[in-house]
């Protein structure tokens, strides 16, 4: 069976080489465990001068910058330091879907906290209730200034996520925060919960840091207001199967609010079919710049079956690949507004790579791949770039703290009905802490 192409963002990669805390664990490094990590990286480095869809490497000397990554494993004392010189030598090529899956472990980390950019600013938007975060003080709405004395930037949060949940997991992180009334910052040293599982957890459950119930419709709520229907859509790794029937249930209003806040990607075939559902007639998406000719994405209008009312689609920084290609496809096409922030500019189209290493005691690892770059009918790229929406709202540490939803209220506003950011807030949530501690997204 075919694979399902995929444009997803995955909301973790590397932050930088050094380490400011010891890690949980650090394994010291001897001569099988080095030979080990080189030969990964030599794995590596063949599969991206093979795959990758650049063959000029985005201008990188990949053999000037393996090697240095080779002479740098030869320094380090431990496997985690090992790992950050693998890693640190794909981000370097400041790609979005190229990036190392190391090898996973037995132990998971909680830190009682999730964070997200909103324009410029980084905010707290989720505390665990009895987490050692909530006893300290941290609230949603909250201004992160530093994480262990780094500037969060859009630019390298998503990198810091993957530092500390898969590379180094640590007892304990230190922020600088200030909240929404709060007129100095303030310290706050937070203990982390390290859980150790009898067995390696698979990395995939690590990465994706979601938990689906099997129910489709788990991932798609929605909100009837008169005329107006809000579709919270939280992926597109979805049946495309689905899609009909989301829009069918999308129909029962004249007008549509799309909200693809905090909306990763997913499958291509699935923006494809969504596509076909909300324009009039047959559309290339986007052709797809690779080593070799590639068929271009495009989509077939479903005829009688389209959505043919006003349509919103909302965005932040968190939205990537898929949701964000779908969002700029609006625009081309003059077909609706975009509301919200800059989305993630994360959209190459990737395929994975696994492999094992050692004999004795064989270790699994992988890579993402990026084999193509999407290309828009405007002739432009959205990678590192995003989309940049047509009314900018950005939430104020004041609304998180308050649990308010400007974005969703202003929609509702223009398409003629009324919600208080209040009750936009209520519906809009993502985020909530299941009873064993591990957090989950609720759609």
């Amino acid at each position: 069976m075919k694979k399902p192409r995929l444009l997803r963002l995955f909301g973790f990669l590397a932050l930088v080489l050094c380490t400011f805390l010891p890690a949980v664990k650090a394994q010291t490094m001897d001569r099988i465990e080095r030979e080990r990590m080189k030969s990964i990286l030599d794995n590596l480095k063949n599969v991206i001068k093979k795959d990758y869809y650049d063959p000029g490497f985005r201008d990188i000397d990949i053999e000037t910058r393996f090697k240095q990554a080779k002479e740098r494993i030869e320094q380090v004392t431990t496997v985690g330091q090992a790992l950050s010189a693998i890693s640190q030598v794909l981000m370097d090529f400041n790609d979005s879907h190229l990036y190392f899956l190391p090898p996973s472990t037995n132990l998971e980390v909680e830190y009682g906290w999730r964070l997200q950019m909103y324009g410029s600013r980084c905010y707290v938007v989720a505390v665990q209730p009895k987490s050692d975060a909530e006893a300290k003080g941290l609230k949603p709405g909250d201004q992160v200034l530093a994480i262990e004395g780094f500037r969060p930037t859009k630019k390298e949060l998503w990198k810091i996520g993957y530092y500390y949940n898969i590379l180094s997991k640590r007892p304990k992180i230190k922020l600088n925060v200030i909240g929404p009334n709060d007129e100095t910052p303030r310290s706050l040293e937070i203990d982390s919960k390290i859980t150790q599982h009898p067995k390696v957890i698979n990395w995939q459950t690590i990465y994706l840091d979601q938990d689906y119930d099997g129910d489709d419709y788990s991932i798609n709520r929605f909100l009837s207001l008169g005329n107006i229907t809000v579709w919270k859509m939280q992926t597109f790794a979805i049946d495309p199967k689905e899609i009909g029937g989301f829009v069918g249930r999308a129909k029962e209003g004249n007008s549509l609010i799309l909200d693809l806040r905090r909306n990763g990607g997913g499958y291509v075939k699935t923006l494809e079919r969504l596509a076909g559902f909300i324009f009039d007639k047959d559309l290339k998406i986007a052709e797809l710049k690779g080593r070799k000719p590639m068929d271009p994405s495009e989509s077939k209008t479903q005829g009688k079956d389209v959505f043919t009312g006003k349509l919103i689609v909302l965005i932040d920084s968190n939205s990537g690949s898929a949701s964000e290609i779908f969002a700029r496809l609006v625009q081309l096409e003059k077909r609706g507004i975009v509301l919200g922030d800059v989305s993630a500019g994360a959209v190459m189209q990737a395929k994975g790579f696994s492999a094992t290493t050692g004999a004795n005691s064989e270790i699994f690892y992988g890579a993402s791949v990026t084999n193509a770059d999407v290309i828009m009918s405007d002739g432009k790229s959205l990678e590192n770039v995003g989309v940049m929406p047509d009314e900018l709202i950005l939430p104020s540490g004041r609304d998180l703290a308050d649990g308010r939803d400007p974005v969703l209220a202003r929609a509702v506003e223009l398409l003629g009905g009324k919600i208080s950011p209040e009750d936009a807030g209520k519906f809009s949530v993502d985020f909530k802490w299941k009873q064993n501690g591990r957090f989950r997204i609720i759609f």
